[in-house]
This record gives C-alpha cells, sequence and structure tokens, in this order.
C-alpha cells in the first residue's frame, strides 16, 4: 500500500485566486493590478462592500466550472501518482454548486486522478492521509499527519505549517 496524500482543489490544484482577481477587474476596476491581489488578500486591499461582493461570486452557477490550473498542477500529481495514492479533498459542500463543477473540472484537468479518489466534503478532521496539502490552516490543524500550507495571500501570516509556495516545491519535497 503506497503512502496517501490528501490534495486541495481551491488556491493548490485551481488557481481561485487568479479567478476572483479577473472577475475583480472585469465588474469592478480595469486597471487593476493583478499583483496587488497576489500580495495581498482582498480583504485587505478592498473596501469591505466590495470584497463581500466579490465573495458572493462562489455562490453562483459556473463559478468553479472555468478556473485556471496550477502551474506544474497535472504534471507533478503524476509524478507522485507513481509513489502515492492521490486523493482530492475538497470542502466543496461549502458552496452547494461547485460539487458537479469540481467534479467535471478534475475530469478535464486530472484524468489520472480516479473519480473514487475524490473526497467532497465539509469538514476535512475526517480525512486520513500521510500528507495533506492545502491553502487553509484550519484544516491541517486537526490533521494527523504532515501538513504542507500552499501559498497564498489569505495565509501568509501563519507559521505553524511547512509552506510551499509552488508545485515544483511539493516535488523537490515528496518526490
Amino acid at each position: 500500500m503506497k503512502p496517501r496524500i490528501a490534495i486541495d482543489m481551491d488556491d493548490v490544484l485551481a488557481d481561485t485566486v487568479g479567478k476572483f482577481i479577473a472577475i475583480y477587474r472585469r465588474d469592478f476596476d480595469t486597471n487593476a493590478l493583478p499583483d496587488v491581489f497576489r500580495e495581498n488578500s482582498f480583504h485587505e486591499v478592498l473596501e469591505k462592500d466590495i470584497s463581500q461582493r466579490l465573495s458572493d461570486y462562489v455562490h453562483q452557477p459556473g463559478f468553479f466550472a472555468d478556473i485556471e490550473v496550477m502551474p506544474g498542477a497535472p504534471e507533478i500529481t503524476r509524478e507522485l501518482s507513481e509513489k502515492y495514492d492521490l486523493y482530492i479533498t475538497s470542502a466543496a459542500m461549502e458552496f452547494r454548486n461547485s460539487l458537479v463543477e469540481k467534479y467535471d473540472w478534475l475530469d478535464r484537468h486530472f484524468p489520472h486522478i480516479h473519480w473514487k479518489n475524490r473526497v467532497f466534503c465539509g469538514d476535512k478532521s475526517i480525512i486520513r492521509a500521510d500528507v495533506m496539502i492545502d491553502d487553509m490552516p484550519y484544516n491541517l490543524v486537526s490533521f494527523q499527519g504532515k501538513g504542507l500550507l500552499f501559498d497564498a495571500p489569505h495565509n501568509r501570516d501563519n507559521e505553524m505549517f511547512q509552506r510551499v509556495f509552488s508545485w515544483e516545491e511539493i516535488a523537490r519535497v515528496l518526490l
């Protein structure tokens, strides 16, 4: 039996921050510089009402359907799958419309990860694996294995877990 890796979707496999940047530039400020939002959380940069309106997009049908893939994720997960059993673990229950969209997105971008290895849940404390890669520190706190925190603007202050900045870095750590 191979060791298991639990891999989050949003802001780990999928560039959700990039999707928010595109929506913000389309609907609020066409001149906004994307790098501003790669360095700081939307909640730090935007007025509260604009930030809330932007956050509300996750509840709209189609939001999760066309998010860009994180660079290197498909290739490196293929490499990892030779040494590990990979499980996609997404707290998808929070966003009702996301279930089918995330399922189809995984079929398109990660066909090498079988549908049986997809865990759509609400509370990731139920996940049993050797390693978890996630952008949300609270998912790693209750995790019993090794937690890798995928760098994102919303977790920059957290120093509790080993931080990884890219899929190439994950390959260096786990392969």
